[in-house]
């Protein structure tokens, strides 16, 4: 059971009990049409057959904001075959990856098709609740699962919780890395490339450790680090500063120049309308706000 509260503050304080859908398609037909908006997973397709022998439907398929390809599972309540049937249905979208980048074409176009991102491929299962056995057993898979509890309170609310995220390979900078000059390379133009490589694993380190379940997914134009959906896309370093975009209202921000920017409708790579540009480790000390703002709002 979510241990999660909700209070009507209108005339007193009343508690808005939680409760299941009535039946499992409920949640799913709710999430389908809010997929982008509820889980960063533009919806692809319903009850997706696969062709194998032992048949079988995918409950929703999608593609999250970084290309990859998305599995979503439902079950109203507690099912522990959740997690085994997503995986099931998962091993065999690996193997047929031909019949999802067709359906990606024929949905989203030949240049979605063409960034697929099949080295990230991800399950997320929606269900009223998870059992610790659950929440043990994704770590023991070599794949990028999510949890997600659901819960609706009264007739307009409803809420979804991460209760676990893991992901099935590490894209994470680890070690410092040293970039040595080239022959002949000037030595200033050497000491700035240091300063921003510095500087690109300060900042990983840092939205890493804004909360537990946190997932970087490389690209190569971008990584982004994410929750259920990005909260912040960093851009391989500049001579002179590293970009990364955020999930945060640049409207409710104080924008700075040469800080912040607002860069809603202007083509970047990556996800997110708030641009913070980072110099130095000072930078990075000034945007943190900014980033626990964004890590909220994913």
């Amino acid at each position: 059971m979510s241990g999660l509260k909700l209070f009507n503050t209108k005339n007193g304080m009343t508690e808005v009990m939680p409760r299941l859908a009535g039946i499992e398609a409920d949640v799913q037909s709710l999430i389908e049409a809010h997929m982008e908006t509820m889980l960063g997973v533009r919806f692809l397709a319903s009850e997706y057959v696969i062709g194998c022998v032992d048949g079988g439907r995918i409950d929703s398929l999608g593609i999250d904001e970084n290309g990859a390809p998305v599995i979503v599972e439902y079950k109203r309540g507690t099912d522990a075959g959740v997690i085994n049937q997503g995986l099931y249905y998962l091993s065999w979208l690996t193997r047929h990856r031909s019949a999802f980048d067709g359906l990606v074409r024929d949905r989203l176009g030949v240049t979605a098709a063409s960034q697929i991102l099949w080295s990230a491929p991800r399950l997320i299962c929606v269900a009223g609740d998870f059992t610790r056995y659950d929440a043990h057993a994704v770590h023991e898979h070599r794949r990028s699962i999510d949890l997600v509890r659901y819960r609706y309170f009264g007739s307009d609310h409803i809420s979804l919780e991460t209760i676990v995220s893991v992901t099935g390979r590490s894209n994470a900078v680890n070690r410092r890395t040293r970039r040595h000059a080239q022959p002949g390379a000037p030595r200033a133009l050497h000491e700035h490339k240091g300063a921003m490589t510095e500087l690109a694993v300060a900042v990983d380190e840092t939205l890493r450790g804004l909360g537990d379940g946190i997932t970087r997914v490389q690209r190569k134009q971008y990584a982004a680090y994410q929750r259920l959906r990005n909260f912040a896309c960093v851009i391989p370093p500049q001579q002179t500063k590293l970009l990364v975009y955020l999930k945060a209202d640049p409207k409710s921000v104080d924008l700075v120049p040469g800080f912040t920017r607002d860069v809603t409708g202007l083509g970047h790579h990556g996800t997110g309308d708030l641009e913070v540009q980072l110099r130095t480790e000072r930078d990075l000390e000034r945007a943190q706000d900014l980033f626990r703002i964004s890590y909220a709002a994913a």
